[in-house]
């Protein structure tokens, strides 16, 4: 059997509230981190952020962005992932790291941060709220952070289990569902198996090691780890790297700055570029484009004459 490659699989435990998610990011994270000039420790700490936000963004019942970011104040300013999903269901993933000074490529995240916070957003893309949610960055790994967050913020139990190997990254989350009133009421004894399965589930799937989980195929991986218990896999979908930057989006940020400040530049220097932290894609804007952009912010305040 082969790898599953970029691909996210959902699986539920039969008859249990215990459900889970493993992915895959090979090429995604090749493409999306390749043409970035990152520390080892920093690069490793993207790729599992960016498993992470696949596990949990399949969790969602929205179409939209989940955006995972560690923010500091140490030599590390900023790790971001964004994570959407379309209405095919296929998962798109960009992510960037920003820092300052000298980072070597033995130095791990937690070295490099100092008043640490871990804030998740969910952007639902259809005009509706926006949810943000901010916790210290407590624990030893981005895998425990995520753990605390969930329990602490949306009172689930999860476990996740994230490793990244520099070449490509993989992870694997489970759930325990919370118990809807239905369930409350239900026998004692019902709602102790419901425990003792989620504890043993815990347990077995603990005994993962990085190298089952970054090469060994799904369906491999579901038997080793859970050969007795009754495991249903569903279809896979797939990862992709992908980056919405775009030229008109760039114009509509530069227009933000005003007439003033864009003539400003370009009498300075000529010139406005304006380079993708997360594809590398440099924009570049000469006397002429500026004074398009102008012309148009003149156009959109005024708006249309009417007769």
């Amino acid at each position: 059997m082969k790898i599953n490659p970029d691909t996210l699989q959902r699986f539920v435990f039969e008859n249990t509230p215990v459900r889970g998610n493993l992915v895959n990011l090979t090429q995604t994270f090749q493409l999306a981190l390749n043409q970035q000039q990152l520390p080892k420790g920093l690069r490793h700490a993207l790729g599992e952020l960016m498993a992470a936000s696949a596990l949990l963004s399949a969790t969602l019942k929205m179409h939209g962005a989940l955006v995972l970011q560690i923010q500091s104040k140490g030599l590390l300013k900023l790790l971001v992932v964004e994570c959407s999903t379309n209405l095919e269901g296929a998962i798109n993933i960009r992510a960037t790291a920003k820092w300052s000074g000298e980072i070597s490529d033995e130095q791990t995240l937690f070295e490099l941060v100092e008043y640490g916070h871990f804030m998740i957003t969910l952007d639902p893309k259809d005009g509706g709220q926006a949810y943000q949610g901010i916790v210290p960055l407590e624990g030893g790994s981005i895998s425990t952070v995520l753990e605390n967050y969930m329990l602490r913020s949306e009172q689930i139990d999860t476990r996740i289990w994230l490793f990244c190997d520099g070449n490509s990254a993989a992870g694997m989350l489970i759930q325990k569902l919370p118990e809807t009133m239905n369930q409350v009421t239900q026998a004692e004894d019902l709602i102790i198996q419901d425990l003792e399965t989620w504890n043993r589930v815990g347990y077995l799937a603990s005994t993962v090691t990085e190298d089952e989980l970054l090469h060994l195929p799904t369906e491999a991986l579901l038997s080793r780890l859970f050969n007795e218990e009754d495991v249903r896999l569903f279809e896979a979908s797939t990862t992709s790297f992908f980056c919405s930057c775009s030229r008109d989006s760039v114009s509509n940020m530069l227009r933000l700055l005003g007439d003033e400040e864009l003539t400003g530049i370009i009498e300075e220097r000529g010139n406005i570029e304006v380079n993708c932290d997360f594809c590398n894609t440099l924009y570049t804007f000469d006397k002429v484009d500026v004074a398009q952009l102008m012309l148009m912010e003149t156009a959109t305040i005024t708006g249309p004459e009417i007769h």
